[in-house]
């Protein structure tokens, strides 16, 4: 290949972001990574750009601004991400062995999501999803997981995963109403709880 690929990994760890920020910015600047197998991932897909990519990739991120650091690497996003959204869901991470065990997040591609968890998580099932902003993340995981033990970053469990649901309907009931976005992203069937 003639012209010069970085791994969204490897550039996310020279500008100190976060891989999913690294995402998030290609997709507003509408660059698509490419998708290559590399020998020492075990033949996994590894998502790579060009160097000129990654350079538009830095300046984006440098117009952002410093600004005082969150969880998402920006407190106060640009404005094109204010009405940003992708799809807020609810995962069963091993509903036989260990029903209480769940996940709940935001992602902009579930189908890539779900791909990269049954890496570890092979038995994940979407037990639903909700249009969601990227602002509203945050403030959903915190109400529909209060009273769970956290596991791991957006990995809780609980007593009832019946309640979670319903935390999740009442949440998302209160919001205003968003269109599924056309990402590639599935919408989850109803919940067969009930």
């Amino acid at each position: 290949m003639s012209e010069e690929l970085i791994s969204v990994v490897d550039l996310a760890s020279q500008i100190g972001k976060r891989k999913q920020t690294i995402f998030k910015v290609l997709r507003r600047l509408r660059i698509e990574p490419r998708k290559l197998r590399k020998s020492e991932s075990r033949g996994q897909l590894v998502s790579y750009v060009t160097a000129q990519e990654s350079r538009l990739v830095a300046g984006e991120l440098r117009s952002q601004g410093p600004g005082p650091k969150t969880g998402d690497d920006v407190a106060a996003p640009p404005e094109a991400l204010l009405e940003e959204h992708g799809v807020f869901y609810l995962l069963l991470l091993e509903p036989d062995h260990d029903p209480g065990r769940f996940k709940v997040g935001l992602t902009m591609s579930l189908s890539e999501r779900l791909r990269t968890l049954r890496c570890s998580a092979p038995f994940t099932n979407v037990l639903r999803t909700w249009p969601c902003k990227i602002l509203w993340e945050k403030t959903a995981i915190d109400c529909v997981t209060a009273d769970c033990k956290q596991l791991h970053t957006e990995v809780f469990r609980t007593q009832s995963i019946e309640i979670i649901l319903k935390r999740c309907e009442q949440f998302f009931n209160l919001m205003p109403k968003l269109h599924e976005p056309n990402n590639g992203s599935e919408h989850a069937a109803p919940s067969p709880l009930g």
